[in-house]
């Protein structure tokens, strides 16, 4: 994880306030005084009442308790405050307050090996989603180029599947820089040997249109089987109307080559 070139790793997140959880929080209230834990208590404790209350429905007091922790520091409270933020799980959608916590752990940075690596990644591809797209009415607008750049942080240094590709459908499209599809290949390749169905088709995809018609088939139909029901209409869509493209005999063959492909497989 190229531990030995760094120290810590860290993002530029482009031009927002990172005072992040004072903002929205509202008015303090106190714990039950049965509960165990109070504000005062410390970031770990308030974090392991966070999810426990958050696991049995009690969705406001894991707020209050993720709250108080990410004050003191803790990245877990700050990467599950932003997620409930982002799905409007527990209190109102925020996309706005979710940019922000997940820029402050980015810039926060992560020590190589660290226990904090997941919520430090997740918010590396939390933040290209929103650069991708932008916040509607907010100060945060559609940057390609920063979604781009961040995808292949978590894509190189962490060697995380989604953001690999993620990374390589914006290489196709050109979208934040020049179109590559070579190096969209390379991160479909990895992607797919990561276990990620949809990296799958899309490189079957890819070899498909450059003519490699029955092993491009073989992929497609091997990444809808083992896809995740997410993907399935989207990867269903691609695969037919490649099949629509291609003779009976092609089909046949590719169906049986299929069935010898999985994720996570070494063959090119």
């Amino acid at each position: 994880m190229l531990a030995g070139e760094f120290k810590s790793l860290r993002v530029a997140v482009l031009g927002m306030s990172l005072a992040v959880v004072a903002s929205t929080a509202g008015p303090a209230r106190a714990f039950d005084p049965g509960a165990g834990v109070s504000k005062e208590s410390g970031p770990f404790a308030l974090f392991k009442f966070g999810f426990s209350a958050y696991k049995n429905g009690r969705k406001d007091e894991a707020v209050e308790a993720y709250r108080y922790a990410a004050e003191k520091g803790h990245t877990g409270s700050r990467w599950a405050l932003a997620n409930m933020y982002a799905y409007g799980d527990g209190v109102a959608e925020n996309d706005l307050e979710a940019f922000k916590i997940y820029s402050e752990i980015a810039q926060q940075g992560v020590e190589p090996g660290s226990e904090d690596t997941g919520y430090f990644v997740n918010a590396l591809i939390s933040l290209a989603g929103y650069y991708r797209r932008g916040i509607p009415d907010s100060p945060v607008k559609v940057d390609l180029a920063q979604a781009r750049q961040l995808y292949f942080q978590a894509a190189s240094t962490f060697g995380v599947a989604e953001a690999q590709f993620q990374l390589a459908r914006m290489l196709l499209s050109g979208e934040g820089g020049t179109v590559n599809v070579q190096q969209a290949k390379k991160w479909l390749n990895r992607a797919r040997k990561n276990g990620h169905a949809g990296a799958m088709g899309v490189f079957g995809n890819v070899i498909f249109q450059e003519g490699q018609t029955v092993r491009g088939l073989a992929y497609m139909t091997a990444a809808l089987d083992q896809c995740s029901p997410k993907d399935r209409p989207w990867l269903q869509s691609m695969q037919e109307q490649a099949f629509s493209l291609a003779t009976e005999d092609d089909r046949r063959v590719a169906i049986t080559m299929s069935q010898n492909m999985h994720l996570q497989a070494d063959d090119d």
